[in-house]
């Protein structure tokens, strides 16, 4: 919980006893119902916080501050090929409808998808990461890309527009992209899961 010093100087004027004797005492009140209800909204969004997001540190002077994050949130517009713009969400932050947002373990990386008559092409930043930490799986219309580090989490399942050939997709990663180029499938067949090993 904050001091009384940690508040701006105008924030402490508030509370003098010139400004409650001039008849200020309902803005006081309205400050300390505000300050009340930060407090309670901020005690809520730490604990949803996943642990490995917040750590101690020492400072200079042998104290102790809790640091918080990295929290990252992010989107991508492009138009598709309807004509309609494809909005796509990244990081670790999910907006909720009402209240605060909710914080994930799992950061979900920046992905973009490209269609041909014969592939998709799926790019995903994975920035810190390497090769072998990658663990790709597919299906005929998904793929689902998981890192699991004690650095870096990251999580994702990308819907295909399409069907594809799951067992002759072409991988590639260097300089944290990833990217994975599936021919698209002809014939019908059932979805299986099938392990997808990075080149």
């Amino acid at each position: 919980m904050p001091s009384e010093d940690d508040y701006p100087e105008w924030f402490k004027r508030k509370r003098s006893p010139f400004f409650r004797s001039l008849g200020f005492d309902d803005i006081d009140r309205l400050f300390d119902e505000m300050e009340k209800m930060m407090e309670q909204e901020f005690k809520t969004f730490t604990s949803r916080i996943p642990k490995d997001y917040v750590r101690e540190r020492r400072l200079p002077d042998g104290s102790t501050t809790r640091e918080l994050g990295p929290f990252v949130y992010g989107y991508s517009v492009k138009i598709g090929p309807d004509g309609k713009p494809e909005i796509r969400e990244f990081g670790n932050v999910k907006p909720t409808r009402h209240g605060l947002p909710q914080v994930q373990e799992e950061r979900e990386p920046l992905v973009d998808i490209v269609e041909t008559d014969s592939e998709i092409h799926v790019v995903a930043e994975l920035p810190g990461v390497d090769k072998n930490d990658i663990r790709l799986s597919g299906t005929e219309d998904s793929l689902t890309i998981t890192v699991e580090t004690p650095q870096r989490k990251y999580y994702k399942e990308v819907k295909l527009p399409a069907k594809v050939r799951v067992k002759e997709a072409k991988t590639s990663y260097k300089n944290g992209v990833l990217e994975v180029t599936f021919p698209k499938l002809t014939d019908e067949r059932h979805p299986k899961g099938e392990t997808i090993h990075i080149d």
